[in-house]
């Protein structure tokens, strides 16, 4: 069974270049990349800039991914906003898990499992949607903090997990330091997405483990989606699949 991901910051639907606010630009952007599941970072619910639209829901509809979760992360005067999955798939277990470190802007990951229909039966695939901080020890205690959350740690190690989003980790650092000590492999590659007019930092990335393969991924570069917000969205196909015959999984992710 082959799904797509794509994980995107949409910069509450504000273009990175001309500052106008434009929701159907974000639409057309992940529209054109047809996924089943969407992570989505900095998506208003209620302010004033984006019209005191609720993002999450109004993207789940336009987009035609029906299951939803989103997280009021950051508050507003007037509004919040924070982290959204919109998915094809059934979603449960949709929890929020605080990463916010003291004196730092509050922070969250947002973890969900998805059931995913394998031709007459079931599996669960977790998810873990996360927006790091800005600092390069901030990200690391938060990465860590995330890993053994109880929502992960009771998974088994060979259930499908996905951690992906906004890493803000400009040197990549975060892979050989946290996630490939955890059994983690770097699905998404070395593709730039910020800023998305032109790209110079590869801030959005994609990592997983278990039962899983990761068989293509690239950063999506069309006009729209160079003006929609101030990333790019990395898209990555996923396939669930079984451990070949002495229980060893497939190795194709990038180091980084």
């Amino acid at each position: 069974m082959r799904f797509r991901l794509l994980t995107y910051n949409i910069h509450k639907g504000i273009g990175g270049l001309d500052r106008r606010y434009d929701l159907s630009r974000i639409v057309e952007t992940i529209a054109h990349y047809q996924p089943d599941v969407a992570l989505l970072q900095e998506v208003d619910d209620g302010v004033p800039r984006s019209r005191l639209h609720c993002q999450a829901e109004m993207l789940a509809e336009a987009l035609a991914l029906p299951h939803r979760g989103f997280q009021r992360n950051v508050r507003l005067k007037v509004g919040h906003y924070g982290n959204a999955i919109l998915s094809r798939f059934p979603m449960t277990d949709v929890t929020d898990v605080d990463l916010t470190i003291p004196f730092k802007k509050r922070r969250a990951a947002l973890v969900a499992r998805l059931h995913v229909d394998l031709g007459g039966h079931t599996r669960t695939v977790a998810l873990a949607n996360v927006h790091l901080g800005l600092a390069g020890f901030e990200r690391t205690i938060q990465l860590r903090r995330l890993l053994i959350t109880a929502e992960l740690q009771r998974l088994r190690r060979d259930t499908p997990l996905i951690v992906g989003g906004d890493f803000n980790d400009v040197y990549g650092n975060l892979g050989r330091r946290v996630m490939t000590p955890a059994g983690f492999q770097l699905a998404s590659g070395q593709g730039r997405t910020f800023p998305a007019a032109a790209p110079l930092r590869r801030l959005d990335r994609v990592f997983f483990r278990g039962e899983l393969m990761a068989r293509e991924a690239f950063v999506g570069h069309t006009s729209v989606a160079r003006r929609a917000s101030d990333h790019l969205p990395v898209i990555v196909d996923f396939e669930v699949v079984p451990p070949d015959a002495n229980g060893h999984m497939p190795t194709t992710g990038r180091q980084g």
